[in-house]
């Protein structure tokens, strides 16, 4: 199979299975002399690992980074860098039942169909277990925007029907980790937890949105067409598990405005040239206009929930669905750290387009 790979410069490369021994990222083209700070490469890591809280699955796994070359004396080398992740706790007998049927909304049925043979212990590469590798590699990406001042903060802002009320810039996003949901806004935060705790009650599952800031974007990053900025941006966060929509800045709301609303005036402010509003989300053009760019990320509720479905075997015929296993009752909040994962591998490949491959 192809697709196994993302970016163009700054290119990553990931392997592994969810009930495999191992999964594991190839980055390919991260500049020498990068200071790598393994610690922070954990971190993020722990942000994403399952168990961590009563509002996620209890599967059990350390997530472990082991680096496997590319970094010597604490600093990338040029090289390729290899990182692998020892699965532990993966349960592949809870499995055993689900061989012969297509789960709902699942990949099973495109997957078989596609390649004529199937890895049904907990979807094999399919499953969000492989999104562990793009955490490890979009922590070095963070690494190397950081050395530009850029930041990327991304928070739930919805979960269900349940809504965080204000913009990004009210809200304190250092106060993100220190919500269950990871929603800043500690009122719409108690309302989200109670609100997966009795979907998780009920054997059901939710969805929600992710909004994601970046700060300190440089100015000139993306290319005029095909290679649009947004338009990569957008590819990455539809190639995470269940993600089902993404817009910027204005989004689908801007369809409805006029142009003498939606228009982002210029302005002086501070020395530089600004906009007033910022309808664009940072980017116009398809290239990096030196504004905040904002946008948002639609995830699906879960599909493997503990209620009776009706769906079909291999064979064809109808049965029964009640599905096993460890699964989210709502996967956005530990979505958080994926989404500023994939943000980080694209702006880090642009900007390695747009400087050349130097720090």
């Amino acid at each position: 199979m192809s697709g196994n790979s993302f970016g163009n410069l700054f290119r990553i490369t990931t392997f592994g299975e969810s009930h495999g021994k191992a999964i594991g990222v190839i980055i390919d083209g991260c500049p020498a002399g990068l200071e790598i700070d393994i610690n922070f490469i954990q971190s993020e890591l722990d942000r994403r690992k399952p168990g961590q809280s009563k509002l996620t699955t209890n599967r059990k796994e350390e997530d472990k980074v082991e680096i496997l070359s590319g970094i010597f004396e604490g600093k990338s080398t040029g090289t390729p860098i290899a990182m692998m992740i020892y699965n532990k706790d993966h349960k592949s007998e809870d499995y055993s039942a689900l061989k012969d049927l297509y789960r709902p909304s699942h990949a099973d049925y495109t997957w078989e169909r596609k390649f004529g043979i199937r890895d049904y212990r907990g979807g094999g590469r399919s499953s969000a277990r492989e999104t562990a590798t793009r955490v490890a590699s979009g922590a070095i990406a963070k690494l190397l925007l950081a050395h530009f001042g850029v930041q990327i903060s991304a928070f739930v802002s919805a979960v269900g029907a349940i809504t965080n009320p204000l913009p990004y810039s009210l809200l304190d996003l250092s106060l993100t980790e220190s919500s269950l949901v990871r929603n800043p806004d500690a009122d719409s935060s108690k309302l989200m937890e109670r609100a997966i705790e009795e979907a998780k009650a009920r054997g059901d599952s939710l969805g929600g949105v992710i909004s994601c800031v970046i700060k300190n974007c440089p100015v000139g990053l993306g290319e005029p067409v095909f290679d649009k900025l947004h338009a990569d941006l957008g590819k990455a966060m539809l190639s995470i598990n269940a993600v089902k929509g993404f817009e910027i800045g204005s989004g689908f709301e801007g369809a409805s405005m006029r142009g003498s609303e939606h228009n982002d005036s210029f302005i002086r402010a501070d020395n530089a040239i600004h906009t007033a509003t910022n309808n664009s989300g940072g980017i116009q053009g398809g290239i990096s206009n030196g504004e905040d760019i904002f946008f948002r990320v639609a995830f699906k509720p879960v599909a493997t929930i503990a209620k009776s479905q009706q769906t079909v075997n291999t064979s064809g015929e109808e049965v029964e669905l009640s599905a096993k296993g460890r699964h989210d009752p709502c996967v956005v909040p530990r979505a958080v750290p994926i989404v500023e994962a994939m943000a980080a591998l694209t702006l880090a490949d642009h900007l390695l387009r747009a400087r050349g491959n130097r720090i």
